[in-house]
């Protein structure tokens, strides 16, 4: 993909629904030619409203009726991006507790109101948590609506590691599953697992 389809492919998945609050500190986007390693694009500021516009409901603590772990990996041009923490999670209310080294969200007694949604991230790791009152598992697309990016066109999808040709929004966010999104060229490997122990 020539760099400047790489450089709109950027900006489409970054601003798509996160507006300022896609890169850290406000910074622009990279340029495709960045020396960083790694790229952080900021959960956003409105989780509540996200969540219902994937289609889920904010609740008041975390259900393990259903209790799932998938992995998500992104990489622009062979490079990573971080997927944050708290994507799904209202990190302003007081009865979420947020932890430090790493930083992660959560130990949520009970909120006075909705706070967390059924999908989110409580770290950095590329968890998708899901943690609801149903079986039925969520969509990688509700993922990417609650952190407010698309996929732009020409983006490659790897489930487990081999090469996924439908819908990528479509993908059920089972337990263990590792998905890859790659965006320009590829890194040397595509995950085909995730470390999901501490989860």
């Amino acid at each position: 993909m020539p760099v400047t389809r790489v450089a709109i492919a950027l900006l489409v998945l970054m601003v798509a629904g996160c507006g300022e609050d896609a890169v850290r500190e406000g910074k622009s986007p990279p340029a495709t030619s960045s020396p960083d390693p790694v790229v952080l694009w900021r959960a956003p500021r409105d989780p509540l409203e996200r969540t219902v516009k994937a289609g889920l409901r904010p609740e008041r603590k975390e259900f393990l009726v259903h209790h799932a772990h998938a992995h998500l990996d992104v990489f622009v041009d062979g490079k990573p991006i971080v997927v944050p923490a708290g994507i799904g999670i209202n990190i302003q209310d007081p009865e979420v507790r947020k932890f430090t080294d790493p930083v992660s969200y959560g130990g949520i007694e009970r909120c006075r109101k909705p706070c967390i949604s059924p999908l989110h991230t409580h770290d950095a790791t590329g968890i998708l948590h899901t943690e609801s009152k149903s079986a039925k598992p969520n969509k990688l697309g509700q993922f990417l609506t609650e952190w407010g990016v698309r996929l732009p066109d020409g983006a490659a999808v790897y489930v487990n590691g081999k090469p996924y040709r439908q819908d990528p929004r479509a993908i059920a966010l089972t337990d263990g599953k590792e998905i890859a999104i790659v965006i320009g060229t590829p890194p040397k490997h595509i995950p085909k697992t995730a470390d999901l122990s501490n989860a």
